[in-house]
């Protein structure tokens, strides 16, 4: 019986190792013939399947029926699978005969489709045979076709050929211009014919006329306007007008050589009024050379304007030719006469030399300026940029802030013209940049004796506070420089002027702004505890007085200002100059100097403030705190720091009130000098009681109610105060706020207090710790066993950081202190 087993085990391991599919099989399997039965699924596990069948011991009595189903069950398998088996045999034998009849079926198909072929040859060999003789004549057809357009081109050509000899003995230009334009079109059907002699003899014949044409035309021009003399033999007529016509048609070396000749007598006569040596030809004259060349295009318009055709553009030519000519003999005589030339005497010639190319520009389209006869154009100018020109600027130059904001204008085009003859006024610029060097040197020195005889703003007036008005008079003298400027050259000269008023904008920063700015004094003249204690508000005085701190707003508004404006004036000269000298314009270290003086005020402002405050701190470290009996109200110190605040905050805030930004950076440099101090000073007060202890604690509280009320303090508009300056103050005078509380602590148990310290301080720094403890009035040896304890209860920092003694606590949230704070004072107000 064991074995038999072991048999049916062997057998099943060896049946599921050959009937086991892949997963694709299974699954079509599972598709095809889909069933619940679980002896059907893939992952058939006996053992679960008996577990159905008998859950329990009690089901184990079914075991027989069980045993039976499953055998009839077996005996099904067996005869569905014989019967499948058996219906198998016959098909090996039907597959081949199916495949023999296949085989048959394809050799008939082919022997069809040879049949087919064949037919399908004999046809087409029919169809050619029939159609031979219709090629032949299409063929024929063709080439007759071909032979009579030719010999028709050929008549023409010949024909044509005559009849243009004989018009251009008999000088009938009108009727050559259209017949040439023939003959040439024609002509060309006859290129891959040039190997017959008569062709090639046409060819050569027709190059002869437009030869002969070409000298007859050029000596035709010549006779009615000869080269020499002031007065024309001839004029325009019809004949000239045509043989124009038949210059198109010529080579263009005919048509240039026409033009040349005839700008050049044209303008002859030019040449010699305006000779170098002549006293018009020097600059204050030049308004008549332009005026001389406006009555000649008039007259041209009124006498030859019909004689060339349109599309040569001759007005525009002889301007051109005009503007060159005018280009090269200015700079020899301004070479010459060099040491004669003055700023005015330039201007005025580059002022009426560049209204004549704004002139040209609105009358003539600049065509000519790159195909005309020995014309080279001009340099193509930058889009005009100037910070300036868009935008007026007012008296108190406030437009020129807003210029970036505004949409830009539609800029007028390019001026072809442009540089043309101003071009020559570049090399000789030095005078006026020298002259402008000198102006604004003489400027500066103007402002600086101006504002010493005026002295700082008055306060209570517009002008307290408010940009210099000689911070807005450079810059506008400075716009009508670049007007004149970028009118003459986007050149060297644009970089030689800017580098000179980066001079002067340095020199107005060093000799207005900066050494405007009151001077710190040096003595600190401190208050004793007891001038302190009688000190009645407002007794005593800032550093500075009110028309100083309105100086140093002042100072502080002009530089950013000019701050502002440097930088719009960079970003549009960079567009202005030449695109190879870009990178040559920098005015960053101008931009530094100003943001300098802007720092350099709030320093000022902020020290003022500071050092007003410092012997109200002095008198709160000196004061015996171990000897205070009860809490009252703030203490004098507090009114004294709280006073001084009130007299400085409210000027500067009101005189910065257009640079906002710059006042939040005072509020916070202040806040971040006064709170580091106000700890320092707490530190120094010794032996401080319970009863001290709250009082500097109520103390520390109206400082933090009104340094978080600085801002808007004095304001009749109450600010939200910006949450960066929020953040700082709850942070710093929290911190101070928990120094107090842990001297407030007991200090027995030691562990208790030391516990307590490093969770309100979050500072592992031992000094700290011994300061606290120096406050508390605590004796040496008190403090060492407390100091080793201190570093016993730090806690491990965790790996990777540094092991300073810096520790991050989370710190009580601004809601819970005032919390704390509030009850602090219910219990003072009970106690008193």
């Amino acid at each position: 019986m064991m074995m038999m087993e072991e048999e049916e085990l062997e057998f099943a391991e060896d049946l599921e190792a050959i009937l086991h599919l892949t997963p694709e099989v299974q699954l079509a399997i599972e598709q095809v013939f889909p069933s619940q039965d679980p002896l059907d699924r893939a992952d058939f596990n006996a053992v679960e399947y008996i577990n159905t069948l008998f859950p329990t011991e009690q089901s184990l009595a079914n075991i027989d029926d069980v045993v039976n189903k499953i055998r009839l069950k077996i005996r099904c398998l067996d005869d569905n699978i014989r019967t499948v088996v058996r219906g198998q045999t016959n098909v090996g034998q039907d597959g081949r005969q199916a495949l023999e009849e296949a085989q048959v079926a394809i050799g008939q198909l082919f022997g069809k489709i040879k049949d087919i072929k064949d037919k399908a040859e004999k046809s087409e060999q029919m169809v050619k045979e029939i159609t031979r003789d219709i090629k032949q004549l299409d063929h024929a057809k063709r080439h007759l076709t071909t032979s009579i357009t030719t010999l028709n081109h050929l008549h023409m050509l010949a024909g044509g050929v005559d009849s243009l000899e004989a018009m251009t003995r008999k000088r009938q230009y009108g009727e050559v211009a259209n017949l040439l334009q023939g003959v040439v079109n024609v002509l060309e059907h006859f290129h891959k014919y040039m190997g017959i002699p008569q062709i090639r003899q046409l060819s050569e014949r027709v190059k002869v006329a437009q030869s002969e044409l070409g000298t007859q035309i050029l000596a035709d021009f010549e006779e009615a306007f000869p080269a020499q003399g002031s007065k024309r033999a001839g004029g325009p007529s019809n004949v000239l007008r045509d043989a124009c016509l038949v210059a198109n048609v010529l080579d263009p070396r005919i048509k240039q050589e026409i033009i040349k000749k005839f700008i050049r007598q044209h303008l002859s006569e030019y040449m010699v009024l305006f000779q170098e040596n002549q006293d018009v030809a020097w600059l204050d004259k030049i308004d008549r050379r332009y005026a001389w060349i406006k009555r000649q295009l008039v007259d041209y318009e009124e006498k030859y304007g019909r004689m060339f055709p349109e599309e040569w553009c001759m007005t525009e030519r002889i301007a051109v030719e005009f503007c060159h000519i005018t280009r090269t003999e200015l700079a020899k005589v301004m070479r010459t006469r060099a040491k004669e030339i003055e700023v005015k005497l330039l201007l005025f010639a580059i002022q009426r030399t560049t209204n004549f190319e704004g002139l040209l520009a609105k009358r003539f389209s600049g065509c000519t300026l790159t195909d005309g006869p020995g014309v080279k154009k001009p340099e193509t100018p930058l889009e005009s940029t100037n910070p300036f020109l868009e935008d007026e600027i007012g008296e108190d130059g406030s437009e020129m802030e807003e210029d970036l904001d505004r949409p830009k204008k539609h800029k007028a085009p390019d001026n072809p013209f442009h540089g043309i003859i101003s071009k020559c006024f570049e090399s000789h610029l030095y005078v006026y940049i020298e002259s402008q060097d000198k102006n604004l040197g003489e400027m500066i020195d103007r402002f600086v004796s101006d504002f010493r005889a005026q002295g700082p703003p008055k306060v209570g007036t517009e002008d307290g506070g408010a940009v210099l008005p000689s911070c807005a008079d450079l810059f506008v003298y400075y716009k009508k420089c670049m007007v004149q400027c970028s009118q003459l050259s986007t050149g060297e000269p644009m970089i030689a002027f800017t580098t000179i008023f980066q001079k002067y904008l340095r020199e107005y920063a060093w000799k207005i702004l900066s050494g405007n700015l009151p001077k710190t004094s040096s003595n600190s003249g401190g208050l004793t505890i007891k001038s302190l204690l009688q000190e009645k508000e407002g007794s005593e005085a800032a550093k500075f007085t009110v028309e100083e701190l309105c100086l140093i707003c002042s100072i502080l508004s002009t530089a950013e200002y000019c701050l502002a404006t440097t930088q719009q004036l960079e970003e549009k000269l960079k567009e202005k100059v030449d695109k190879t000298l870009v990178e040559r314009i920098n005015l960053t270290g101008e931009m530094d100097t100003f943001s300098n003086v802007i720092s350099n005020s709030i320093q000022l402002l902020v020290q003022d403030l500071d050092a007003a405050c410092d012997p109200a701190l002095t008198a709160m470290s000196k004061m015996p705190w171990q000897s205070v009996e009860h809490v009252g109200d703030q203490s004098p110190y507090v009114t004294s720091v709280i006073m001084h605040i009130k007299q400085n905050v409210p000027i500067i805030r009101d005189n910065l009130a257009s640079t906002r930004k710059y006042f939040t950076q005072f509020c916070i440099k202040f806040t971040n000098s006064f709170i580091p101090k106000f700890i320092n000073h707490l530190f120094r007060c010794k032996t401080i009681s319970m009863v001290g202890a709250e009082q500097l604690l109520l103390d520390t509280h109206s400082l933090k109610t009104v340094l978080l009320d600085l801002p808007s303090i004095g304001s009749q508009v109450v600010r939200k105060a910006p949450a960066s300056y929020t953040k700082i103050v709850v942070k710093g005078m929290t911190r101070a706020e928990m120094i107090l509380k842990v001297v407030m602590a007991p200090h027995e148990p030691s562990v208790v207090f030391v516990d307590n310290y490093i969770k309100l301080l979050a500072d592992g720094n031992p000094e700290t710790f011994q300061k606290t403890l120096d406050m508390k009035g605590l004796k040496r040896s008190e403090q060492s066993s407390m100091l080793e304890l201190f570093r016993q209860r730090l806690p491990t920092p965790p790996s990777g950081t540094d092991g300073g003694p810096s520790l991050s606590f989370s710190t009580p949230t601004p809601e819970q202190e005032n919390s704390r704070i509030r009850k602090l004072e219910k219990l003072i107000k009970k106690r008193l």
